[in-house]
């Protein structure tokens, strides 16, 4: 009986350390969310600056777009999953079982064709974040200029706006604390992977006949992930991974309480009469600043997808040179049933995300048919408090997938 629960937790702990995790979808719905939000609370700031609202109007636009290409590429990536795993993948099993090395051969050029299709779709998508992150950048800039061009130096400041600029400072200093944790700690769990990754490498060189090194090579390494050394990083990693999702968390959490000061601190420079006020503009830019960053996250989630589909491409044709050999069916069929495996997984992620691009690129951008210059101080004050609010309940935990998902 001890036996089956070690055996259990050693299988576990190699489908841990699995090349595609499921995870690689953790922060996509909370970025997703919060770029909405963020473009809402940027348009509220803009009454009084109609040329500004016509260019953040275009940007909103066109990351509503970009959402909607998005979801129409996962939903190919998903179709392409289910295709492989359904249909091509067992009649490429069958050829083989009827030593038909020809016809297998057909079937996966077909698989190779597909799966090429979509990394040059990925690849283009990754593109297109990137190119709408410059044009993000440049609007940020023309913020600053209209500022520039409107700012008038203030001769006295209220009791208030004195304490909530020194309260933004001190966040400011909380935050880059934070972020300095933050790199800290992903540069440990690059150490930590590069050392398991050598541990792995050593042990495959040092153990094994060449056949179980060949095997194990699709496998997740599960001899190599019983040693004890090997547990141990494990069991770091996932601290590590842990103690990330904790640490930016409490990066956002600082972000949203230093936005809400500093629309605190744009509100009361309205009640001195200031409108339009120029210094509204550093919400502005403070909202655009953090849309950038939540750009280049959503780019590196693509970038996350094209590399899991160059990995999953290579498991799939890990053992083709064994389709016109008759005493290595067995080992050919094996690999690709881990194949499919890994990509009925990466079809539920796919899904997963589709989901959340559909209802953001849908529902998340109708505060664009508002003009923000016809909302009064009490709407306008609604809305900020509204969205706020909004912003402090997204968190990074996203929804576990089950073992009956995968």
């Amino acid at each position: 009986m001890a036996k089956t629960t070690e055996t259990s937790g050693e299988l576990e702990i190699a489908e841990d350390n699995a090349i595609m995790k499921a995870d690689f979808i953790q922060e996509l719905l909370p970025s997703a969310e919060r770029t909405a939000l963020l473009y809402h609370l940027t348009f509220l700031s803009l009454g009084g600056f109609p040329k500004l609202e016509r260019l953040i109007r275009d940007q909103a636009i066109e990351t509503q777009l970009l959402f909607g290409s998005s979801e129409a590429l996962l939903l190919r990536c998903v179709g392409t999953s289910s295709n492989l795993v359904t249909s091509l993948f067992p009649m490429l099993k069958t050829a083989v079982v009827k030593n038909k090395p020809d016809l297998a051969k057909k079937y996966l050029k077909k698989a190779e064709d597909w799966i090429t299709d979509i990394i040059t779709q990925v690849d283009d998508i990754v593109k297109r974040y990137d190119k709408h992150n410059q044009s993000v950048k440049t609007c940020t800039s023309d913020v600053y200029q209209e500022q520039a061009e409107t700012k008038e130096e203030k001769d006295k400041k209220s009791d208030e706006m004195k304490g909530l600029e020194v309260a933004v400072a001190k966040l400011q200093l909380d935050l880059k604390k934070v972020v300095d944790k933050v790199e800290m700690n992903e540069k440990q769990i690059k150490n930590n992977t590069e050392e398991l990754n050598s541990f792995i490498s050593r042990f495959q060189e040092e153990h094994g006949h060449w056949t179980v090194k060949f095997l194990d090579a699709f496998r997740g390494y599960p001899n190599a992930m019983k040693e004890p050394t090997a547990i141990d990083l494990d069991r770091k990693l996932k601290q590590l991974d842990s103690e990330k999702s904790l640490l930016k968390n409490e990066e956002w959490n600082i972000k949203t309480k230093q936005l809400d000061l500093q629309l605190q601190l744009a509100n009361c420079k309205i009640r001195m009469g200031e409108i339009p006020n120029p210094d509204n503009l550093k919400e502005v830019q403070l909202c655009l600043s953090q849309i950038q960053q939540i750009l280049v996250d959503l780019k590196k989630f693509w970038e996350k997808v094209d590399a899991i589909l160059s990995t999953l491409r290579d498991r799939t044709f890990a053992g083709e040179e064994m389709v016109d050999m008759e005493d290595m069916k067995d080992e050919f069929i094996s690999s690709i049933e881990d194949a499919a495996k890994y990509w009925k997984k990466f079809g539920v992620c796919c899904q997963k995300a589709q989901g959340v691009f559909s209802v953001q690129s849908r529902d998340a951008y109708k505060f664009l048919e508002i003009n923000p210059s016809s909302l009064s101080e009490e709407e306008r004050n609604q809305q900020y408090l509204s969205i706020t609010e909004k912003l402090k309940k997204i968190n990074l935990d996203p929804p576990a997938l089950s073992d009956t998902q995968i």
